[in-house]
């Protein structure tokens, strides 16, 4: 037998633990990738970390849904794997709990993966540090 072979990780606490760090791990990861960007006047002189950083703190809004829907009991091969797929997931699932998630996923989808990863529009220094705080507060919702 394996390690941990009988061991009910579903049960234990375990697995969910891991997995509710897994998004802030993602943020943490978008954080670390910013500190190598130089700024200047409160500009990022380089786009290219940035959008890096800023479709990682995507990841990391989608990984927390991922957990959510996990946890209110949504098969793993029936996560969303789309963007629509992730909105009627919301609206599904976890609508009900707090009506203002869907329209939180839109501004941060906007703002993240279109503005920041998408299209490199996103080099204001306060902006990108309010786009993290921003994702982080969902991340705490989920």
């Amino acid at each position: 037998m394996g390690i941990g072979a009988g061991f009910d990780w579903t049960r234990s606490g375990v697995l969910e633990n891991h997995m509710a760090k897994e998004a802030l791990r993602y943020l943490q990861n978008a954080r670390e990738i910013l500190k190598s960007a130089r700024i200047e006047d409160d500009t990022f002189v380089d786009v290219k970390p940035v959008r890096e950083a800023l479709g990682t703190a995507y990841l990391a809004v989608l990984e927390a849904i991922n957990e959510g829907l996990l946890r209110k009991g949504v098969n793993k091969r029936d996560l969303p794997r789309s963007v629509e797929g992730y909105r009627k997931a919301l609206q599904k699932h976890m609508a009900a709990r707090n009506g203002k998630l869907l329209r939180e996923f839109e501004k941060l989808y906007d703002a993240l993966h279109i503005a920041g990863y998408y299209r490199g529009l996103l080099y204001d220094a306060n902006m990108v540090k309010d786009a993290l705080k921003a994702a982080r507060l969902f991340i705490e919702k989920v």
